[in-house]
């Protein structure tokens, strides 16, 4: 009995090495392509449900029903299936929520696969929808805007432009918003910004890390989302499908008028394979 009972031990740990040694792979399949996903451990709540509604086919037909370029391109609405041309999307669901998980390891860098949410307003849990999600296209930034707090820089910029002195400060910058040139109106913003903190004596600096700066600086993200939306998992593979889907044109509601429908498969993978295939290397190993 004794040896038997050492034997089932031994069973046992290889069995739970085997688990820790493998994944689920995430295959996003559209008509511009497929996009491969890993999902984080350190989200079990958000990994465990989207794996199951995806095992369930909860996910298949549905639409990428809003997409912005330069942000972001959300579906899994399930209302999106059988959907009319111009139907407003985004309410749809499975009838719960899931509890956020916030962990300051992951934010949001190109290809970041998060859950959307209602408002804080309906919202304050900031719990997230318990079948939409979007992926991040971002765009790149610059080091000095990552280290700029906006809320304090808005802050200044009040006080700023209250003294009639910088009335032509404030026409460039709105000339810039309005016509739409955000880029522009962002690089007005952060040359100005010493301007406003030597007349103000209000310090828009802020510390970030160095692996979010070398993320946000080269492969670019939507940073103002961080610490707002859970996010709980990457995308490996098929950046390019992201970058054609925030393409296409689209009308109200940032729907796109092309109907892009999903498909979502799951498939356990040694982590080895995962790293010889997508070529994502998990930490440690």
């Amino acid at each position: 009995m004794i040896k038997i009972l050492v034997l089932l031990g031994v069973c046992l740990i290889i069995f739970a090495g085997c688990a820790q040694n493998s994944d689920h792979v995430i295959t996003i399949k559209t008509s511009y392509g497929d996009m491969v996903a890993i999902l984080y451990d350190e989200t079990p709540k958000h990994k465990e449900n989207f794996i199951k509604l995806a095992e369930e086919h909860f996910f298949d037909s549905t639409l990428f029903h809003r997409v912005i370029e330069g942000f972001m391109i959300q579906g899994g609405d399930p209302d999106s299936k059988k959907a009319k041309p111009g139907d407003p999307l985004g309410r749809g669901g499975p009838g719960y929520t899931v509890d956020a998980e916030f962990n300051p390891k992951f934010f949001h860098e190109k290809g970041a696969l998060s859950a959307a949410r209602l408002g804080d307003a309906q919202n304050p849990t900031k719990a997230s929808s318990g079948s939409q999600f979007y992926i991040v296209q971002g765009t790149k930034m610059t080091e000095e805007e990552l280290k700029t707090d906006l809320m304090k820089l808005n802050q200044g910029m009040q006080q700023f432009f209250q003294n009639p002195d910088n009335r032509p400060a404030y026409d460039s910058m709105s000339a810039l918003y309005n016509s739409g040139n955000i880029k522009g109106y962002q690089e007005y913003m952060m040359a100005l910004k010493p301007r406003v903190e030597k007349a103000t004596g209000i310090s828009a600096a802020k510390t970030v890390a160095p692996e979010i700066l070398q993320a946000y600086t080269t492969v670019g993200g939507a940073p103002s989302l961080d610490g707002a939306y859970t996010v709980f998992g990457k995308v490996i593979s098929g950046l390019d499908v992201v970058d054609k889907i925030a393409r296409v044109p689209k009308g109200p509601g940032d729907r796109p008028l092309e109907d892009i429908r999903m498909t979502i498969t799951v498939e356990k993978m040694p982590k080895n394979k995962i790293k010889e295939l997508y070529g994502f290397t998990y930490p440690g190993q």
